[in-house]
């Protein structure tokens, strides 16, 4: 049994513990909330942008072609992940660089080359450790997200797939659905798919029912789809970082809750050992009675 003194130490090196999960709980509940807001605000007005880009492309009296939406052989392939900054956030990490890892194993088996960026810099060393050469680190994206930074990334993006330098571009993220659920999600950033399932929204399908349209079609939509990838990669993004935030509470909650029960039990063992130290004085000064 241990020694009063080492169970008194461990006792006040939990409780040191404790409140550190417990403030950087607080702390991580905040930008939560800050975070939940701006992704809860901002993807109401990327499905509603979607609606009217399909509801517009659906309406088109001519078959509707980009070089956006054109689908090509996977020569080569660009892995865009996002993971976080920092840790303490649980599984959050792992599970996007095992996404990665398992997409990059997937690539090298069908003989594709791939490029990857790493947004966060966990997800950044760990492909420094896989030794992968053709590598582009923007954590910086995520010390303060603004749209322009964003914008320029998927720009860049956009300008390699127009000139046929990478045929597929895929997206590894972490989507933010509750605070204790997020969901792992990979999706193909390039080329875009239109999709023509949004008629369930009636109310939409009757005002975007017919367009006026100036100067053209075509210069409408080349403006315009731009400006969707533009949003969908900048809203990925504010997903990740919510996610993010959700599971550093989650995970600052558990520690919190551990630490606790991990009080009690060395509390009773404190108490346990000082009562035994007690008895066993009361015992010999009992016994040195009768000598």
């Amino acid at each position: 049994m241990a020694s009063l003194k080492e169970v008194k130490i461990r006792i006040n090196s939990v409780s040191s513990t404790r409140k550190i999960t417990s403030a950087m709980k607080l702390v991580a509940s905040s930008k939560l909330h800050k975070a939940q807001s701006t992704i809860e605000s901002m993807r109401p007005y990327q499905q509603r942008l979607n609606a009217i880009l399909s509801h517009f492309v659906k309406g088109l009296e001519c078959d509707f072609n980009s070089s956006l939406t054109e689908i090509r052989e996977k020569k080569k392939v660009i892995i865009v992940c996002i993971s976080s900054n920092s840790s303490l956030c649980g599984a959050f990490n792992s599970n996007i660089i095992k996404s990665t890892v398992q997409t990059i194993d997937y690539l090298q088996q069908s003989k594709i080359e791939y490029e990857v960026v790493s947004i966060g810099a966990k997800i950044a060393d760990k492909i420094t450790r896989l030794k992968i050469k053709n590598t582009t680190n923007q954590s910086k994206l995520l010390d303060n997200t603004s749209y322009s930074d964003v914008a320029s990334l998927a720009n860049s993006l956009i300008t390699r797939f127009l000139n046929k330098e990478v045929d597929n571009v895929v997206l590894i993220y972490n989507h933010f659905k509750s605070t204790a659920t997020q969901i792992v999600t990979k999706e193909d950033f390039l080329p875009l798919e239109m999709s023509f399932d949004n008629d369930k929204d009636n109310n939409l399908s009757r005002l975007l029912s017919d367009y006026i349209v100036e100067p053209s079609k075509r210069e409408i939509l080349d403006s315009l789809l731009p400006k969707v990838l533009c949003l969908r990669l900048y809203t990925a993004i504010l997903d990740s970082l919510a996610a993010e935030h959700a599971a550093r509470v989650v995970a600052m909650q558990t520690a919190t809750d551990n630490a606790d029960q991990l009080l009690h039990e060395l509390t009773l063992m404190y108490n346990k050992t000082r009562q035994a130290a007690i008895t066993a004085e009361l015992l010999d000064i009992v016994g040195a009675t009768f000598q």
